[in-house]
């Protein structure tokens, strides 16, 4: 009895540095459409939204869709428009957006990052002249 669980203890270890050697393990619900490119992982994630900070992006995991602010208005589309096209998003630093699953990312960016400098483009502070 303590043979086979000592090998099963042992086959078991074994079998997870395996698993650690193959790459990320990613947990979506669309396992055939995998993540973008510049998405990896070095664990298992369980994350809806990746929040890319410098650009006021977000992207959605779940339906494959960026999500960008335009005119106060949290637009989603499949593909980064032509003024976004020259970001290496690779290179870009991003946040996961842990413990948020809900589909309306307004509310979640209007509560962790509204005092953030970049989280509104069209708020403005103007001083008045006497």
């Amino acid at each position: 009895m303590k043979n086979n669980k000592l090998s099963f203890f042992v086959i078991l270890i074994l079998s997870l540095f395996f698993l650690k050697s193959c790459g990320p393990i990613i947990l979506a619900p669309y396992p055939d459409n995998p993540p973008p490119a510049w998405f990896y992982p070095n664990r298992i994630e369980s994350v809806r939204y990746v929040y890319f900070p410098d650009y006021v992006i977000y992207y959605d995991l779940s339906l494959r869709q960026y999500i960008y602010l335009e005119n106060n208005v949290w637009i989603r589309v499949n593909v980064l428009p032509l003024r976004y096209r020259s970001i290496n998003l690779n290179r870009s630093r991003y946040v996961r957006v842990r413990g948020y699953r809900d589909t309306n990312i307004r509310t979640y960016h209007r509560r962790t990052y509204t005092n953030s400098p970049r989280s509104s483009r069209t708020s403005t502070t103007r001083s008045r002249r006497n």
